[in-house]
């Protein structure tokens, strides 16, 4: 089936259906926003001077009626979902030979080899039997010529009558209203019809499958309206559809009504052809014995054997029936294999075996067609002898119970039985099939049911109407009375945040363990469907296996019910979805619970969907070892099937962490955008030191941050003067949590992280975050053994059973068993400290930083320097790798686990900058070296502009000034490498100035590496920086620096630049960096008197002299080289006059830094002056 076909058809016919509708209604006067002029005279209806039959007045006041009640837009929209069901319906049933005339209605089979447009049963009129046509008059509409659009509308519709008495359901009787909304033009190629033929391949419709993909599609465009918003009732099913895979329905089917057969009939040879059905995991005696009693009880219920006309299916979401077609495929196999006849099944499974329910009357619709045209195909008779369906779309009167039940004018009708029958589905649309039917209206529900009966055959014509609206609810109200064999379902997804404010009230009172989600409602409410010795089978999301959210229900769970098998999916399973959000497991669950028994589990979670289903399909990743009490031994009893036996005994065995370590949540700031910045954009001098506790204003900060071990991530701060916390609340959401144990010693983490965990140190000094969460000891000390047991492998795995999602809460590090660590991993924990520190400190970004490590060798050679970093990185790699196996090792041992795939650690989990592995993946060791020289480069480059700053010094270590103001600068501090007077680095990409960054590079390289090897080290430096065939080492380097230097640095800094790039423009005339802690009121003044007006002059005299130089050659070739230069050279200089004119308005201005607003702030000061503004302050420059 060419999915991509249906899913580029549907959306788009759902607008093109809708709009057909709507072009309709408002010639027929039924949009109020269009009125028209209606008259009736004598058996003529006029609309704007149209005339229609008069009997079209009471149908037409019918839809105004439905009009005015629900609004115009929704009525179109039912009404175009209406049509394109009915007209799906035909197309599928023309192209399987199911329509009794023979002809095709919509289509012609000549169309493909001859063109032909016109529908085949249009050349058959002489020879057509439908309801309601009029053969003669279709004879003389046939023989006008000019009349076949009208022609072609009454078959159509006279088609649909024909078809009523299968499918009342789906095609209406005589005089229906919605028959005046077919669209019109049906006849043209570019009609809904045309498309609908020619979009989608008649082999695409060999399976009834089409009509749910068709379904999932046709509805993707309103979902993607409603999703993510709190969603009205009538949005529910689009909000929450979604079609599941064959695969999954047939696991679903198999191991629960399947099961159930296989137990009672164990000489059955079914689960051979049963793909997906799963061989039970080898019980106890004691529990085979508990199980043989269940099925013995169900099979006493029928007999002496299981009678497979007693078998009862339930789908309570069963939108386009995909669930319900597959079970009748297993139902089929089990009637066959009983002996019943192949022609007697059909009726006797949608009339005996099958039940669905669904808020969505067009869903429904297409159930109940999907599940006849099964049958169809097993017997031609069906069409004859209408059958009586069980799959119904929920509805609800608006009308009072007092007034229902005056109306039926009948004494004998209990009126308390009518009044509780229509207060149970007040709200049907929107509770759906969650609804439960009370024991008193459950057991008045029979004589109801033949007192209503009475006066649908007897009563008057008001009467009985009535009767038939209280009839459907009696009859939605049996099924959600009664118990079922099995309950399968993929029922809807909705969190709190999408529940309207009935629906979230109504789940709170009546499912308070499981109102978090729909699902879990439906999960819940599954179980009250089911027998004893029945299945609820579902697939939904994983979050209720381990959120402490869903921990009510799953402990419940756990206590009273049996879990017989799961496959757990995880992402990827529907590949209509994409990315990691629905995440899903389907499971077949049992209502008694079975002490001692082990389910079958199926860890599923990697690879795309045709992977997952191969490896269900073939007993692959099985897990059936652990008894389900077992979970309970877990806090919050997460599913950790998956789990060795002596990891669920460690959680019996040891006390929890949170027994010994207060594990906290901190600062909510209300407005981090506010509130938290990088360091390296504040006063320096203005951060709390560990220590010297005078005049500071911001405290260093765990934010949590990107996966880092045992040190690191400590590049914010957070404002915590007092002005600032009186500003903080104010705002909503402020918590002050966890700030008597600021600037403590502690461990560190991030709460949400994509990546596994990970745990570093933060020594005395730190606040910490609501997202930066930490852990204390209780006797102020924190102790190594903690960290080395939580960035442990095993405490990894550990994390994976207790919430395998993106949050790390406090209450799942605090559900951790507190496993005895050896002295020895406590040791090697401070040496894995030190050494993460130490890399760290050797990047720029870090406050302790002190300079690069290619600087730290003595050689001359920079190529010499980069060789021994890269050796040095992977040796300190290996140490570390060494130092981690080492303390996992040690914990399994303590557990008495041996190592195996699970527990070991890869290279790429050691979180060193120096290992190449953890920066780049596993890849070429070429490249790797390259792209780590590449990158060393440009760190060289950066920390040689720091220098020409003034932020560092080649005559001391570390950082030299990061204040503000330019106040307190010593230009004493820079002898061996001068730092530039005024912080301003031009970056032309021409040498127009003696300082600029190019030549500085230069002098960088020959004071630190020697004159003597300056060439070979500027040649290395190029070749690192990706130098062109034609450039010189001074070309490469001044290419860099105009292009490419801002956006590392952007990058290296998270958009939050220490160094400004002031630009011209496009054309690049002039371009300069300027140091964000030595700007001060005077520093656009100077740049202009210093550069900007000089630059204009040179540029002039430069192209004076490239006029003189072109006439003055007699060469064509140099002639035009020489004014491709001129021509640059003017743009340039225009530009520059440009920049001139708006840099001396904002230096006129003498506009001053706040430091504390940060750089997203101030960098928008300039307008447009500087580059880069929108990525920086995530908005336009001011003006």
């Amino acid at each position: 089936m060419n999915k991509s076909a249906l899913k580029k058809y549907a959306p788009q016919a759902r607008k093109d259906f809708i709009a057909a509708v709507t072009q309709r209604a408002q010639r027929l006067g039924l949009d109020p926003a269009r009125p028209a002029t209606v008259q009736q005279t004598g058996d003529v209806l006029l609309i704007d001077g149209q005339a229609y039959p008069s009997n079209w007045s009471g149908l037409r006041g019918q839809l105004q009626t439905r009009i005015k009640d629900h609004g115009f837009a929704q009525v179109m929209d039912a009404m175009a979902y209406t049509w394109f069901n009915r007209l799906v319906a035909i197309r599928y049933m023309e192209l399987h030979g199911f329509l009794d005339h023979g002809y095709r209605v919509l289509s012609h089979p000549a169309n493909q080899a001859t063109g032909h447009t016109q529908p085949e049963i249009l050349d058959h009129i002489n020879e057509l039997e439908l309801p309601g046509l009029d053969r003669s008059r279709a004879l003389d509409l046939k023989l006008a010529g000019n009349r076949d659009e009208e022609l072609y509308r009454e078959v159509l519709l006279a088609q649909c009558h024909a078809l009523h008495k299968a499918m009342p359901f789906l095609f209406e009787s005589l005089d229906d209203a919605t028959e005046l909304l077919l669209p019109d033009g049906l006849l043209r190629t570019d009609s809904i019809l045309g498309k609908l033929v020619t979009a989608i391949d008649e082999a695409d419709w060999q399976d009834v499958e089409i009509i749910g993909w068709l379904y999932q599609f046709y509805i993707s465009e309103k979902k993607d309206q409603v999703i993510g918003k709190v969603v009205k009732s009538e949005d529910i099913p689009a909000a929450t559809q979604l079609f599941t895979p064959n695969w999954i329905v047939k696991y679903l089917v198999q191991n629960s009504l399947g099961r159930l057969w296989l137990m009672a009939n164990p000489t059955s040879t079914l689960a051979t052809k049963w793909e997906y059905y799963i061989k039970p995991a080898e019980q106890t005696d004691e529990v085979n014995a508990q199980l043989d009693a269940l099925i013995q009880a169900r099979i006493l219920d029928d007999g002496a054997t299981l009678n497979p006309e007693s078998l009862t299916l339930l789908d309570p979401a069963c939108g386009s029936g995909h669930i319900l077609v597959e079970a009748y495929d297993l139902l089929r196999d089990i009637y066959l294999e009983r002996g019943y006849r192949r022609q007697d099944i059909p009726r006797l499974i949608l009339e005996k075996n099958l039940y669905g329910l669904d808020i969505d009357d067009r869903a429904a619709q297409l159930a109940g067609f999907a599940l006849l045209m099964k049958a169809r195909a097993d017997d031609r008779r069906l069409f004859g002898q209408p059958v009586a369906f069980n799959v119904l779309a929920l509805q609800e009167t608006k009308e009072g119970s007092a007034d229902l039940h005056s109306a039926l004018n009948s004494p004998q009708v209990d009126y308390s039985a009518v009044s509780l029958l229509v207060e149970t589905f007040e709200q049907a649309k929107t509770f759906g099939s969650l609804i439960q039917i009370p024991d008193e209206l459950a057991s008045a529900l029979p004589d109801l049911r033949l007192e209503l009966d009475a006066v649908r055959d007897g009563g008057d014509m008001l009467g009985r109407d009535v009767a038939e609206t209280l009839l459907r609810l009696v009859a939605q109200a049996e099924v959600l009375a009664k118990q079922f064999d099995a309950v399968v379902a993929n029922p809807p997804y909705m969190g709190g945040k999408g529940m309207n404010a009935d629906l979230k009230a109504w789940a709170k009172k009546t499912f308070p363990a499981s109102k978090s989600d729909l699902f879990a409602m439906f999960i819940e409410r599954g179980f009250g469907w089911s027998k004893p010795a029945g299945f609820n089978s579902m697939v939904t999301m994983q979050s209720w296996m381990f959120l402490s959210s869903f921990e009510d229900m799953r402990t419940r769970l756990l206590e009273d019910r049996s879990i017989s098998t799961m496959a757990h999916l995880g992402a990827r399973a529907f590949s209509e979805i994409s990315g990691e959000v629905v995440q899903t497991t389907a499971f077949v669950l049992q209502p008694r619970h079975v002490g001692g028994f082990r389910p079958v589990f199926f860890r599923l979670v990697d690879g795309n969907e045709p992977a997952k289903a191969e490896a269900l399909r073939t007993d692959q990743n099985r897990f059936d070892a652990a008894a389900q009490d077992d979970f309970k031994k877990i806090p919050g009893s997460p599913l950790a099937y998956w789990a060795p036996s002596e990891i669920i005994a460690a959680f019996a065995s040891y006390p929890c962490l949170g027994e010994r370590y207060q594990v906290r949540a901190g600062i909510s700031t209300g407005e981090n955008a506010t509130f938290i910045l990088k360091w390296h954009e504040v006063n320096v001098s203005e951060i709390r030191r560990s220590g010297d506790h005078r005049g500071w204003r911001y405290s260093p900060h765990n934010k949590g941050g990107e996966f880092q071990k045992w040190y690191g991530n400590q590049d914010d701060v957070l404002k915590y003067s007092p002005t600032h916390i009186a500003e903080m609340e104010t705002k909503a959401g402020f918590r002050h949590d966890g700030k008597e144990l600021f600037w403590r010693k502690m461990i560190g983490w991030s709460k949400i992280s994509s990546g596994p965990p990970s745990f570093r140190l933060y020594p005395e000094g730190f606040s910490f975050d609501s997202a930066g969460l930490a852990l204390f000891s209780n006797d102020g000390e924190t102790s190594a053994d903690v960290m080395a047991l939580l960035n442990s492998s095993v405490c990894k795995f550990m994390f994976s059973l207790l919430n395998p999602t993106l949050n790390l809460t406090p209450q799942v590090v605090k559900a951790i068993p507190d496993i005895p660590i050896p002295k020895e991993s406590s040791q090697n924990v401070e040496e894995l400290v030190e050494l993460h520190k130490a890399d760290v400190n050797s990047f720029e970004v870090s406050m302790n930083f002190d300079a690069p490590p290619i600087l730290s060798s003595d050689d001359r050679l920079i190529s010499h320097s980069f060789s021994a970093l890269l050796a040095a990185g992977s040796e300190l790699t290996d140490r570390a790798l060494l130092l981690e196996e080492s303390i996992s090792n040690s914990i399994l041992r303590k557990l008495g686990l041996g190592l195996t795939s699970v527990f070991e650690l890869d290279r790429q989990d050691i979180s060193l900058q120096c290992n190449t592995t953890f920066r780049y993946g596993h890849r070429n060791s070429s490249d790797v070296a390259e792209k780590y020289r590449a990158e060393s480069s440009i760190d060289l480059v950066s920390y040689s502009i720091g220098c020409m700053m003034g932020r560092y010094s080649l005559d001391a270590p570390g950082l030299i000034y990061a204040h503000a103001g330019n106040e307190g600068f010593d230009p004493s501090r820079y002898e061996t490498f001068p730092a530039d007077d005024d912080g301003i680095v031009p970056i032309t990409d021409e040498a127009w100035f003696d300082d600029d960054g190019a030549n500085r590079i230069r002098e960088f390289v020959r004071v630190v590496w020697s004159e003597d090897t300056e060439a070979e080290n500027m040649a290395w430096l190029a070749e690192s920086l990706g130098q062109k065939a034609s450039e010189s080492a001074d070309d490469t380097i001044r290419r860099y620096l105009s292009r490419d230097f801002y956006k590392d640095h952007l990058q290296t800094y998270k958009k939050r630049p220490i160094y400004w790039l002031f630009s011209s423009g496009k054309h690049k005339a002039f371009e300069a960096l300027v140091y964000l802690h030595r700007y001060n009121a005077g520093t656009l003044s100077r740049m202009r008197m210093e550069y900007v007006v000089p630059l204009q002059s040179r540029m002039q005299a430069r192209i004076d002299k490239l006029e003189d130089d072109i006439t003055s050659t007699t060469s064509s070739a140099q002639q035009k080289t020489l004014r491709k230069q001129k021509e640059k050279l003017a743009k340039q200089l225009e530009e520059l006059r440009s920049f001139d004119e708006k840099l001396r308005h904002y230096a006129d201005q003498r506009i001053t830094l706040d430091l504390d607003d940060g750089v997203k702030i101030n960098y928008g000061k300039f307008g447009d002056l500087l580059a880069e503004v929108k990525a920086v302050t995530g908005g336009e420059a001011s003006e």
